[in-house]
């Protein structure tokens, strides 16, 4: 993203665009997301046992663009008119391309994202990741899978686009932290590149 600085100190490059859209604009994009989506809890497998979150969930993208993690496999939804305008907006922004998209909705701070990276054997190796902010502005914290004193922390406030490129899913872990001061939604829409059979 032009005139964006790589936040990471080493293994991997990550970069904040603060204001992707308008306020107004993230805004429309916030609600619209929020009333059309047909939101989900998430199951994920943790220590053996199947555990469903309150976070809900969302994965839409080209129809070849099946998602697995956590012994799920997610069969994408097509592309809506308001995920085809934010996904041009995060493409020009970014120069990247992408064929799918994670959606999230955090109903508030009490739920968050533990520690992990993304790096499913579906993923491009090493293609870049791009996290759009809509809601209230959360805590975002990096660490370093070989040095777990080395941290990065930042906020991404509402309308913030932050891209994850190069080896940052190699050698970086991600967390979005749990906070009590938050009472607002937050939707988070991760467009990544799914490998593809041509």
């Amino acid at each position: 993203m032009t005139g964006s600085h790589n936040l990471l100190p080493c293994d991997g490059v990550v970069t904040l665009h603060t204001a992707l859209a308008s306020v107004s604009e993230a805004t429309e994009w916030f609600e619209a997301l929020q009333d059309e989506t047909p939101w989900k809890s998430d199951e994920i497998v943790m220590f053996g046992n199947r555990i469903t979150t309150t976070r809900k969930v969302a994965w839409y993208g080209d129809a070849a663009c099946a998602y697995r993690y956590s012994g799920v496999t997610k069969e994408p939804l097509p592309w809506t008119d308001t995920l085809l305008e934010i996904k041009a907006s995060v493409e020009s922004a970014s120069g990247e391309s992408f064929n799918c998209c994670l959606l999230n909705l955090y109903h508030h701070g009490g739920e968050g994202m533990g520690w992990h990276s993304d790096d499913e054997k579906e993923l491009e190796p090493d293609a870049a990741i791009a996290s759009l902010s809509l809601g209230a502005e959360r805590r975002f914290v990096f660490k370093h899978r070989r040095n777990p004193d080395l941290k990065v922390e930042m906020l991404l406030p509402h309308g913030s686009l932050l891209l994850m490129a190069g080896e940052t899913q190699c050698h970086w872990l991600h967390a979005l932290p749990k906070s009590a001061k938050v009472k607002a939604p937050r939707i988070n829409l991760t467009f990544r590149r799914m490998r593809t059979l041509a």
